[in-house]
């Protein structure tokens, strides 16, 4: 396992080599054909993904329009993750966009992770709550366009 495609994920990034060592040891590797699906919306969230080789989209069904492409990640880019710390169902689809190679870990081991290193667990979760503010502004602002928008 290539502990430098760990660091580059969001929630990793301030790992040290040890940490990033003992989050390997519970990474297993899936691969997908272009067009598979990773998961669909609904389904239960009990993994997480980080991108190793290939790009996958992450998209909804839009009715009576079809699929909507909502961003293509790139190697290095981590997915998933939202369902495995709420307990949720999936809020998307995730569609291999090319032949790829995703390292997975599962929500079990994941919260094992958690529980018997509490180092990680401080360093990951805060690297999460970043995570999680920037993309709630990136919401604001696509909100407050949005808004913008439809006033005239």
């Amino acid at each position: 396992m290539d502990l430098n495609l760990l660091k580059q994920a969001a929630i990793f990034q301030d790992l040290d080599a040890g940490e990033l060592a003992r989050v390997a040891e519970v990474c297993r590797e899936h691969k997908f054909t272009a067009g598979e699906y990773v998961f669909k919306e609904g389904e239960p969230g009990n993994r997480l993904f980080i991108i190793s080789e290939g790009e996958v989209r992450i998209s909804r069904t839009i009715p009576g329009s079809g699929e909507e492409a909502l961003v293509v990640l790139t190697p290095g880019a981590c997915f998933g993750e939202m369902a495995v710390f709420d307990r949720s169902e999936r809020s998307t689809d995730a569609i291999a966009n090319s032949a790829c190679t995703l390292i997975t870990i599962s929500r079990a081991d994941f919260e094992l992770l958690l529980d018997f290193n509490r180092d990680i667990a401080y360093r990951v979760l805060w690297a999460v709550i970043r995570l999680l503010s920037a993309r709630l502004r990136v919401t604001n602002d696509n909100l407050r366009s949005f808004l913008a928008m439809s006033m005239f």
